[in-house]
This record gives structure tokens, C-alpha cells and sequence, in this order.
């Protein structure tokens, strides 16, 4: 089984930025793909990004394109999500996941594993 750690959330003002991390447990991590997901109150769990196992690919909600940026070590068993720029409707709970296959995904229903999620609030 895999367990999921995020950290890093925080109040931010508009404009400023934060990087976000999610720390696996498994002793696989670098064959499967990893995802951000991110949930305001009372909507539905939207996709923000992914990343391959080997790091190689990376896909991008519209939303975040040019503002935020996947990455991972697999020698630290992490994924991070660097978010500059940022906007007061970026404002949500998120979600790292991992996937069970090594190629990206953006679909909530591909991802096997969830943290717990790490709170970001950006104030206007």
C-alpha cells in the first residue's frame, strides 16, 4: 500500500508564490505517475497536474499553464508543485495522487492513491 504526505499550504497574498510537496512511502515510486488535484468548497475535485514516472512528461491544467510547475526526485520519494503567481481563485485544498501506471493522467478516477491534502488560501 501506498501512503501520501503533502505539506507546504499556507495564506498567500495575490501575486505570491508557494511550492507545495508530497512525500510517497512505496519503494516503487518511480514507475508510476503522479498527480495535483486541488478541491474548493463546494465544488467537484478539479486536475491542476501531472508528471510521468521518469519525470520526462509533464501535462498542465489551462488554468495553471506558465504559472505552475510539476516536478519530482525519485532518489526522495517526492513530488512538488511550485506555484507562482498566484490568484485568489487558486484558493483550495490539494490533493497529491498516484497513479498505477507510469503515464500521465488527468482524470481523478486513474489515480489509486490520495494524501490527505494541504490547505492553500491566496487573499486578495
Amino acid at each position: 500500500q501506498v501512503q501520501l504526505v503533502e505539506s507546504g499550504g499556507g495564506l498567500v497574498q495575490a501575486g505570491g508564490s508557494l511550492r507545495l510537496s508530497c512525500a510517497a512511502s512505496g519503494r516503487t515510486f518511480r514507475k508510476y505517475a503522479m498527480g495535483w488535484f486541488r478541491q474548493a468548497p463546494g465544488k467537484e475535485r478539479e486536475f491542476v497536474a501531472t508528471i510521468s514516472g521518469s519525470g520526462a512528461f509533464t501535462y498542465y491544467a489551462d488554468s495553471v499553464k506558465g504559472r505552475f510547475t510539476i516536478s519530482r526526485d525519485n532518489a526522495k520519494n517526492t513530488v512538488y508543485l511550485q506555484m507562482n503567481s498566484l490568484k485568489p481563485e487558486d484558493t483550495a485544498v490539494y490533493y497529491c495522487a498516484q497513479r498505477g501506471l507510469a503515464d500521465i493522467a488527468s482524470v481523478v478516477s486513474e489515480y489509486a492513491y490520495w494524501g490527505q491534502g494541504t490547505q492553500v488560501t491566496v487573499s486578495s
